[in-house]
C-alpha cells in the first residue's frame, strides 16, 4: 500500500503599506486566512512602506530581491498579493520572480469556484473569473499569427489574444443571458412573497461572523457552518414563526469582506439583492474578533453600495460565548443585541425585536363585518393577526391586527 498526500502550495504573502501598520499586518492576517481556505500553506510575508504601490511591479526593486531569496529559501512557487494587481504589475512581477503571481480578487475567486453549489452561484463565480481574465489578458510573444487554409482563409487570422478575448466575450454573453432567467426567476419568486404579505430579512454580515449558524439555530435550515471564510456561498431562504404567532421570512446572504472585488459586487448582485429588497436588515457580527469595528465598517460601506442602509437595522454582537469578547457600539443600528447564536443566548430578544418592528406597521382594528363580507375575516386570518372573532346577530365581530397594506382592503 502506497499512501499519497497531497502536497500543500506554499505560498508567500506580500503587500504594500500606505498608512497605518496595524492596518496592513491585519489584512495580512485576514489574506493568511483566505490562503489557508483556498488549502495553501503560508510559508512568509513581506509588506514595503511606500506612498503608492509601485505603477510597473507593485513592490520596489530592492523587495524584488528579498521575496526571489524567500521563495529559494522556503520552496515556495506563489506570491499572493493583498492588492488587485494591473495585467502590467503581475506579468513584470512573474517575469522578475519567474514564479506563479496572483493577487487577492483572484483568490476570493478561487475560493468562490470551490464553494458554489447552485447552478445560479456556478454561473455568479464563472462571470467574474471572466471578467478577471478578460481584463488581465496579455499577449505572449511566442505566440504569432495563425495561418488559415482554404480559400477566403488566407492572411494573417487571428492572434492568439484576439481569440481569447472573442471567446470570452462570447461566454460572458451567454452567462449574462442565463443570469437574466436567474434574476426573472428571482422576481417572480419575490413577487409572490410580496402576495403572501410577509415580510423578509437579509441576514448580513462579514464573512464568518456566524450568519449560517444563526439561520440553523432559529429554523433548522441545515445550512453548512464551519469556522472559515466563505464556508457557504449560495443564498438560503426559510420561514421563522415567532412566539407571538407572527411569521417573517430570514435570507442568508454571501458573507463580505475587506477589498471585495467590483467584478464580485456586479457578478453577485442578483444574490445580494436580498438585502435590498428586504425590509430588514439582520447585521451580524463577531465581537470576539479583535478587528470587530473594521468589519462593521465594511458591511455598512457594503450595504451603501447596494442602497441598502436606510432600512430598519438589527446588530447582533455574536460570539458572546467566546474569549475576548469585546463591548462594542453601532450607531447606526436601530437596535443592538448581543447573542450567541451557537448556544442560542440571547435569540429570545432577537424574535421580541423582530416582532416588535413587524407590529410597528400593523394597525389594530375593531370592528363587525356583515355575512356578505366574510371574504375580509378571512384576509385578517391570512394576513394579520386575529386575537377574537364572534358571530352575532349583525354579523361577524372581529378584534384583529393587519399590515397597513390589507387595511385598505377592509
Amino acid at each position: 500500500m502506497y499512501e499519497n498526500n497531497e502536497e500543500k502550495e506554499k505560498v508567500i504573502l506580500c503587500a504594500v503599506c500606505l498608512g497605518e501598520e496595524k492596518e496592513t499586518q491585519d489584512s495580512l492576517e485576514e489574506l493568511k486566512s483566505l490562503a489557508e481556505t483556498a488549502g495553501a500553506e503560508v510559508v512568509g510575508r513581506i509588506y514595503q512602506r511606500r506612498e503608492h504601490p509601485e505603477p510597473g511591479t507593485y513592490i520596489g526593486k530592492g523587495k524584488i530581491e528579498e521575496i526571489r531569496d524567500l521563495m529559494w529559501a522556503s520552496g515556495a512557487g506563489t506570491l499572493i498579493c493583498d492588492d488587485e494587481l494591473t495585467p502590467a504589475q503581475q506579468s513584470n512581477l512573474e517575469e522578475a520572480l519567474d514564479a506563479r503571481v496572483c493577487d487577492r480578487t483572484l483568490l476570493i475567486l478561487d475560493i468562490f469556484a470551490g464553494r458554489a453549489q447552485t447552478s445560479e452561484g456556478k454561473i455568479q463565480v464563472e462571470l467574474a473569473q471572466l471578467k478577471y481574465r478578460q481584463a488581465h489578458l496579455v499577449g505572449m510573444r511566442s505566440y504569432l499569427s495563425r495561418l488559415g487554409g482554404g480559400i477566403g482563409t488566407r492572411g494573417p487570422g487571428e492572434k492568439k489574444l484576439e481569440i481569447d478575448r472573442r471567446l470570452i466575450q462570447e461566454r460572458v454573453a451567454a452567462l449574462n443571458r442565463e443570469l437574466k432567467e436567474v434574476r426573472r426567476h428571482r422576481e417572480v419568486v419575490r413577487a409572490g412573497r410580496e402576495k403572501g404579505n410577509l415580510k423578509t430579512a437579509a441576514i448580513v454580515g462579514y464573512t464568518n461572523a456566524g450568519k449560517s449558524t444563526l439561520l440553523n439555530t432559529l429554523t433548522g435550515a441545515g445550512v453548512l457552518e464551519e469556522d472559515e471564510l466563505f464556508a457557504t456561498l449560495d443564498p438560503t431562504t426559510r420561514i421563522l414563526d415567532l412566539p407571538g404567532g407572527s411569521q417573517i421570512l430570514l435570507t442568508d446572504t454571501v458573507g463580505f469582506i475587506n477589498k471585495l472585488p467590483h467584478a464580485l459586487i456586479d457578478a453577485f448582485r442578483s444574490t445580494l439583492e436580498e438585502a435590498t429588497f428586504a425590509d430588514i436588515i439582520i447585521h451580524v457580527a463577531d465581537a470576539s474578533n479583535p478587528q470587530a469595528e473594521q468589519q462593521m465598517e465594511v458591511v455598512y460601506d457594503t450595504l451603501h453600495m447596494l442602497h441598502a442602509d436606510e432600512k430598519t437595522i438589527v446588530t447582533l454582537m455574536n460570539k458572546q460565548d467566546k474569549e475576548g469578547v469585546q463591548r462594542l457600539h453601532d450607531h447606526r443600528a436601530d437596535y443592538v443585541i448581543p447573542i450567541s447564536a451557537k448556544r442560542g443566548a440571547g435569540l429570545e430578544d432577537f424574535c421580541s425585536v423582530l416582532e416588535k418592528i413587524l407590529l410597528a406597521g400593523q394597525i389594530n382594528i375593531e370592528r363587525v363585518f356583515s355575512y356578505q363580507d366574510a371574504g375580509k375575516v378571512a384576509l385578517i386570518r391570512q394576513y394579520g393577526s386575529l386575537q377574537s372573532e364572534e358571530y352575532t346577530a349583525e354579523g361577524i365581530a372581529v378584534k384583529a391586527t393587519v399590515p397597513q397594506e390589507i387595511y385598505g382592503k377592509l
